[in-house]
C-alpha cells in the first residue's frame, strides 16, 4: 500500500468543508506518470500531490484523468503539510507562507488552464445552478457583497471523471481575482472560503484554511 495524507484544504471558519487533497509524502515510491495517473484515479479526489523533494517542496499534481501544471487548493495544502517557503512545479515557483490561520501561495494567472468564468447577476442563481454538460471548465460567481469584495461561486470541471463540482478551486479564484483586479473573499461549494489578494508584476496570492483529515 502507498501512504498518503488526507488534507481539506480551504475550509469555511468553523474548520468544516474544505476540498479534499491527497498527498504522497515519498513520490519515489510511484515514480512513473503511469502510476501516479493510477493511483490519482484510485483515490478519486480531485487533485492528488506526489512530493519529490520536500526540502524543496518539488512537487507533482494530478487529477483522476490528467496531469497538471499548477492547481490551486493542491499547492496550498502541500505548502501547509511540507511548510517550506516555496514549491517548484511544472508551471513555476510558487512562493508559499503561513500567518497561524491561513496558508497562502503566490502564483501566476498564466499558470492556470483554460477555465470560463461565467458571471451572473446573485448569488441565487449560482446556488440553483444544475451540473452544466461535460467538456468545458466552468467558474460561477455572482456578488455577495461587491463594496466588501464577497463572492458567492461554484466550479464545474466539465471532466468524465466523477468530479462533477470542485468544492473549492484555488486556480480559477486566481483567475477571478487577476481579472477583477482586486482582493476576493469567496465562498465556494457548500461552504469553503478562498481569500485571494493581488500582488505587484502580475503575481496574486491564494489563502485558506488547511485540516490534517488523515
Amino acid at each position: 500500500m502507498t501512504a498518503y495524507d488526507v488534507l481539506r484544504v480551504f475550509c469555511g471558519p468553523r474548520g468544516g468543508y474544505g476540498n479534499e487533497l491527497g498527498v504522497v509524502r515519498d513520490g519515489s515510491v510511484l515514480p512513473e506518470p503511469a502510476g501516479r495517473q493510477e493511483f490519482a484515479a484510485g483515490l478519486g479526489f480531485s487533485e492528488t500531490v506526489f512530493v519529490d523533494d520536500p526540502e524543496r517542496g518539488v512537487i507533482d499534481i494530478y487529477t483522476p484523468t490528467t496531469r497538471l501544471p499548477f492547481a490551486g487548493h493542491p499547492c496550498v495544502g502541500a505548502a501547509w503539510l511540507l511548510d517550506v517557503p516555496e514549491l517548484v512545479t511544472p508551471a513555476g515557483v510558487v512562493g508559499a507562507r503561513q500567518d497561524g490561520e491561513f496558508c497562502w501561495i503566490e502564483a501566476r494567472a498564466e499558470w492556470v488552464p483554460p477555465r470560463t468564468l461565467r458571471q451572473y447577476a446573485t448569488a441565487a442563481e449560482v446556488d440553483e445552478l444544475p451540473v452544466p454538460p461535460k467538456g468545458e471548465w466552468i467558474y460561477a460567481w455572482a456578488w455577495l457583497d461587491e463594496p466588501a469584495g464577497r463572492i458567492r461561486a461554484r466550479a464545474f470541471p466539465g471532466r468524465d471523471d466523477g468530479i462533477d463540482e470542485d468544492e473549492a478551486t484555488g486556480a480559477a479564484a486566481l483567475l477571478l481575482t487577476d481579472r477583477l483586479g482586486r482582493a476576493l473573499n469567496i465562498t465556494q461549494g457548500a461552504g469553503s472560503q478562498i481569500l485571494t489578494a493581488p500582488q505587484p508584476e502580475g503575481w496574486t496570492e491564494v489563502g485558506g484554511r488547511v485540516h490534517l483529515e488523515r
